[in-house]
């Protein structure tokens, strides 16, 4: 009997499997690539604000506590977004005039609050709670990155679950001392292996991975 196909038939099936499979597997990886990517994540972006409001002036040059502006942060799932009034406590007396600071005014006179632009922002079907990891010995600076040098506020993380995951199953690599949770300058210690363990210990730390810990 004839030989129906040709014997390079045999070669042209080879290459299309292979060469689908690639073009599979390429398509996969430009699409985890595209996911993690700042278009997606918005990571290192900074956000265009109606005040130009600099993190690395008040908290990492005046040396503004976190709780002063973000006043439930430690007791609440909501660190809080400060009132125009808080902003006036320093700007009835300094730099009065500045047009920069007129939204401020503004706002402080009409009793309207400025549209922030939110920076950090989990998906609705996630919960979390900033009260609970300040108290465990997470510092803000582990999420939201070094605030005290951004002249504008971006976010650091991706805040997708990896990441999130990557904390919640090794604590003892990102936990610090208590006092120093709100601390814009601070930086794990050479001997975070040792203490990062015995701060688990202390803290009563679990390593929380179950899917219903953040989707409720």
């Amino acid at each position: 009997m004839a030989q129906i196909f040709h014997r390079s038939t045999n070669t042209i099936a080879r290459v299309s499997i292979y060469g689908a499979a690639l073009i599979a597997g390429s398509l996969v990886y430009f699409l985890y690539m595209f996911a993690g990517s700042p278009y997606v994540t918005d990571v290192n972006v900074a956000k265009v604000q109606p005040v130009p409001f600099s993190h690395k002036h008040h908290a990492g040059e005046l040396g503004i506590d976190c709780r002063y502006c973000h006043t439930s942060v430690e007791i609440s799932s909501d660190a809080g977004i400060p009132p125009t009034q808080t902003c006036m406590t320093c700007h009835s007396q300094i730099w009065t005039g500045s047009p920069m600071l007129e939204p401020v005014r503004a706002s402080y006179r009409d009793d309207q609050s400025i549209p922030w632009v939110r920076v950090n922002q989990v998906p609705d079907y996630v919960y979390f709670n900033h009260s609970i990891h300040i108290n465990k010995g997470i510092g803000c600076t582990t999420c939201h990155g070094p605030v005290g040098d951004m002249p504008l506020t971006w976010q650091a993380n991706t805040l997708q679950m990896g990441w999130c995951l990557d904390c919640h199953r090794a604590p003892e690599k990102f936990v610090r001392p208590r006092d120093q949770v709100f601390s814009v300058t601070y930086r794990p210690p050479p001997n975070q292996a040792e203490l990062g363990p015995k701060l688990v210990k202390e803290y009563k730390i679990q390593s929380l991975t179950n899917c219903t810990t953040c989707h409720r």
